[in-house]
Order: C-alpha cells, then sequence, then structure tokens
C-alpha cells in the first residue's frame, strides 16, 4: 500500500477520544461530506479540558449517505446515543462515518501549548488535513521528540 500523502487532525471530545483509543468506538461520525481514502492517518486532538493531540488512527473506510443511512450502519460502533446523534445531524443533508482502525495512544500527549510554540497551531472545529510539513512541526512538538508519530507514521514525518 503506497503512503498517503497527508494525514487528517480530527478534534473529537476527550471521551470520544478516549473511547476511540480504547478500540469501543471504531465510527466517528461528520455533518459534512469527508472524503479521505482508506489509510489515510489520523491524529487525534481531544479537545477542552484536555487540549492536546492524544492519538493515532487509521481511516479503513469513510461511508457518505443521508444521517439516516450513516446512523443505521454505525449506531453501534459509533459511542453515542440516538439522541445525541439526532442532536449533532439536526438540520444536516449529508453525514460521514469514518470508520477508524489501528488506535494507538501516545505515551506522552503532545499539548495544545507546545504545538503552539513550534509555530502557528490552531485545531480545527471538525478537522483539517495536514501536510508532510505540518506534521514535522507536530513531531517537533512532541515531548518524545517525535518518536511515536514517526513509529505509526513513518515516511511522513521525517524530522
Amino acid at each position: 500500500m503506497n503512503e498517503p500523502e497527508r494525514a487528517m487532525l480530527l478534534s473529537v471530545h476527550p471521551r470520544f477520544a478516549t473511547a476511540i483509543l480504547a478500540g469501543t468506538k471504531t465510527v466517528e461520525v461528520r455533518r459534512q461530506r469527508v472524503a479521505a481514502p482508506p489509510g489515510t492517518p489520523v491524529l487525534l486532538y481531544a479537545t477542552a479540558p484536555t487540549m492536546a493531540i492524544v492519538g493515532l488512527a487509521r481511516i479503513a473506510s469513510v461511508r457518505v449517505a443521508s444521517p439516516r443511512e450513516v446512523w443505521s450502519v454505525s449506531r453501534t460502533k459509533a459511542g453515542i446515543s440516538r439522541r445525541e446523534y439526532d442532536e449533532y445531524m439536526s438540520g444536516a443533508l449529508q453525514a460521514s462515518g469514518l470508520s477508524l482502525e489501528a488506535p494507538v495512544t501516545l505515551e506522552v500527549p503532545v499539548p495544545l501549548a507546545a504545538l503552539r510554540a513550534s509555530g502557528s497551531f490552531h485545531p480545527p472545529q471538525s478537522y483539517r488535513y495536514l501536510t508532510g510539513e505540518d506534521l514535522r512541526k507536530v513531531a517537533v512538538a512532541a515531548p518524545d521528540g517525535g518518536a511515536a508519530l514517526r513509529d505509526t507514521l513513518g515516511e511522513l514525518v521525517r524530522v
């Protein structure tokens, strides 16, 4: 398999980050169309109060469909209640279900303060793509010097 040219930085609430890294939440839902190929690395940014990159995963597949269809396929894997899902999807015409695999918890999270110190870093509201250069900056900010990122992301993170 060819290495992807970019990675995704995905903002999630801390409880969802914990569940993804524990393997109990294997689908992350989004209100908009996500076009990321299988194999795309995902850096999990846990929002407040954690405010750090806490782990990594890879996209196994992405399903883009109506919110009803995405719920039908992912309800047992999304780690949220139907009420939470319906509130989140209210008004959305389409949804994406990102199936995640191979979660890896960073031994030492990369805190927001360190990310900002290595450049102009702004966590996304939902997600954004990172280039190799962006990933190198994240690796430099990592307390372990980026070793865990390099081990997982390989060629994308050459420091």
